[in-house]
């Protein structure tokens, strides 16, 4: 391929490719082959999906892609048959040759193969009309289900790098800092300050620049970024050099987490498609502008997602977060005007610059514009990534896209905002999701974490559990994180193993609140966030814990016993037969017993008894 060397020939490129495609009259079959669906077998699928089509000789009236992430991950591995939205989830190798014969050739839908609502237990053939799809709006991984992220011409023919020729032909800089500032678009990351504020105050120092591009995506179950990487790399491709451009840098980096091999994979190749078109590297489009991205990966280390640390790490120094009273934008990374955003407000401006600042406030609240990426995960029917416009509430996102809490038990909480976020309680579920109002029920946006519990959930646990993990990833660096987060967790796991005592409570609640005051950066501002939001939300939870030395939700084995209800016990011997530790003994059509002494607690019993039969006292 030869370098696109003017903006006139770029869209004479794209004309191109739409008239070879036109022409060709294919159809195309879109298979996921994220991370998720990779490891439910996507590659197996498709190599016996183009076997069948040889096959039956149609393979040349279909362009098979392997994409991105479709977001319903769950499901996978997914395959949509285009223009018509047909949707077949969780496939198997051993379905291809029906879906050919069937479907591709001769029209007809596989029923065995439909996605079923579970609420109304109706059957769809379209992606369209499946709820986890159209009560969402797909800005960013709208394109993730459509185009071969290794394929520089499939993100063209999406209008890909038309911002980057727009703002080089008809833009100054001054015009795409005033168009980001006036989308009132705000950092995907977590922190939620203004994008457009960010890089107008990068752009007015002098000398040199860089961009950064965090993608240490740290959060436990999170995984938005990933996506859009493995996906979409392009979008945050072209969204950096939108951002050098208007800022004044001819050089940007993306740090991104190692654990991350496929999303490395990706961007690599399409930062290295781009310098072979021309939207990388010396005099873009033919213009003076020179810009190109380099590929740093991170260790793993959380804190290292915190701006600071990840500009140290960039540096080959200990990832350890430094006072911001000298801000990143004037001193960064090699002590010069630095601007990072994450994966995802990366992957906005070029949206942004192609249909406008006034498009893209028209969608959101009056604060918080645009849409947000969630990682819905934990207790809930429907898990996987969900986009919705900021400021639609946390029951649409759990009950009608997530499909509400499986085995018909009750919801307890959701923790936005990954290890750091509060536990909001069903009293709030009507409570529309942006960064303001999430503060007010002291949680936080974050990067976009969504963690849904049942009534099985303990929600002392809970803050045990983040706060060990908070701990472990601190750089130990200022001593209210370091020591405010270990005497936490040692009050926390005595409470959970029998040990609590009155005043407890109110010590957490005074340690946690000096933590958020006093730490250096972020991750220890926040880390309180899971103790003091449960106190106040669950503090029932803790009183039981201390002064009844009782686990009502039955999760922390020193404080409870299971027992078998002999009036419910129909003796049907299921629980016996799970259980891996013989403890539980009865004839058949007889009520059980279970023997304490070998119990080990696992709650297999509890799991699997149909009867309600197994009860925590």
């Amino acid at each position: 391929m030869d370098k696109l060397k003017t903006i006139k020939a770029l869209e004479e490129y794209k004309n191109s490719i739409t008239k070879t495609r036109i022409s060709e009259n294919r159809r195309q079959i879109s298979l996921c082959s994220g991370s998720g669906c990779g490891a439910y077998g996507t590659s197996g699928v498709y190599d016996e999906l183009i076997k069948e089509l040889e096959k039956h000789e149609i393979a040349d009236k279909f362009d098979v892609k392997l994409t991105g992430c479709h977001g319903f991950c769950e499901k996978g591995p997914i395959m949509i048959i285009h223009p018509e939205g047909i949707f077949y989830s969780q496939l198997k190798k051993e379905y291809m040759a029906d879906i050919v014969e069937k479907t591709l050739k001769n029209g007809e839908l596989i029923k065995a193969r439909l996605f079923k609502i579970q609420a109304t237990k109706k059957k769809v053939s379209l992606e369209k009309d499946i709820p986890f799809y159209n009560l969402q709006k797909r800005i960013i991984l709208g394109n993730n289900a459509l185009i071969d992220p290794t394929n520089m011409d499939d993100y063209i023919q999406v209008d890909g790098y038309k911002a980057l020729a727009k703002a080089l032909s008809d833009m100054t800089p001054q015009d795409i800092l005033e168009e980001i500032n006036a989308s009132k678009l705000r950092g995907r990351g977590g922190g939620g300050f203004p994008a457009g504020i960010k890089w107008k105050t990068c752009a007015k120092f002098r000398g040199e620049k860089f961009v950064i591009c965090n993608a240490d995506e740290g959060d436990p179950g999170a995984y938005m970024d990933r996506s859009i990487l493995e996906g979409n790399p392009h979008s945050v491709v072209e969204g950096m050099i939108l951002g050098g451009l208007a800022m004044g840098s001819s050089q940007g980096y993306v740090y991104v987490r190692h654990e991350y091999p496929l999303a490395v994979k990706n961007l690599t190749m399409a930062i290295d498609s781009a310098r072979e078109y021309g939207f990388l590297g010396k005099k873009i489009l033919g213009t003076d502008f020179n810009f190109d991205i380099t590929i740093s990966r991170g260790g793993g280390a959380f804190v290292c997602g915190e701006s600071t640390a990840l500009m140290a790490s960039l540096e080959g120094k200990p990832g350890r977060p430094r006072a911001k009273y000298v801000h990143t934008v004037e001193k960064g990374f090699r002590e010069s005007p630095t601007c990072l955003n994450n994966v995802e407000t990366w992957a906005n401006v070029s949206t942004i610059i192609n249909k406008g600042s006034k498009w893209f406030t028209s969608i959101g609240t009056e604060n918080s514009k645009g849409t947000k990426i969630f990682s819905l995960v934990g207790k809930v029917v429907n898990t996987g990534l969900v986009e919705v416009p900021m400021g639609t509430s946390l029951k649409t996102i759990i009950f009608d896209i997530g499909g509400g809490i499986p085995k018909k038990k009750k919801f307890k909480a959701v923790q936005t905002g990954g290890p750091s976020g509060g536990c909001i309680p069903e009293a709030h579920l009507d409570l529309g999701v942006d960064f303001d109002e999430l503060s007010k029920v002291g949680s936080i946006m974050g990067s976009g974490g969504m963690i849904v519990m049942d009534q099985d959930t303990c929600m002392v646990e809970v803050a045990r559990y983040f706060v060990e993990f908070l701990q472990d990833e601190s750089c130990g660096q200022c001593n209210p994180c370091r020591e405010g987060l270990k005497q936490m967790l040692a009050i926390l796991t005595g409470i959970c193993e029998g040990n609590g005592k009155e005043g407890d409570i109110e010590l957490l609640e005074k340690i946690g609140t000096m933590v958020e005051r006093f730490s250096l950066c972020g991750l220890g501002t926040s880390a309180p966030n899971p103790v003091l939001s449960t106190i106040h939300y669950f503090r029932d939870e803790y009183e039981a814990h201390i002064k009844d030395k009782k686990c009502p939700a039955g999760v922390c084995k020193p404080l409870f016993d299971y027992e078998i209800d002999k009036d419910k016990c129909t003796g049907c011997t299921l629980c016996a037969r799970k259980c891996p530790h013989d403890a539980i003994t009865g004839a058949k059509k007889e009520p059980h017993l279970l023997d304490m002494e070998k119990c080990v607690k696992c709650g297999i019993c509890y799991d699997n008894c149909k009867f309600d039969a197994i009860a925590i006292k």
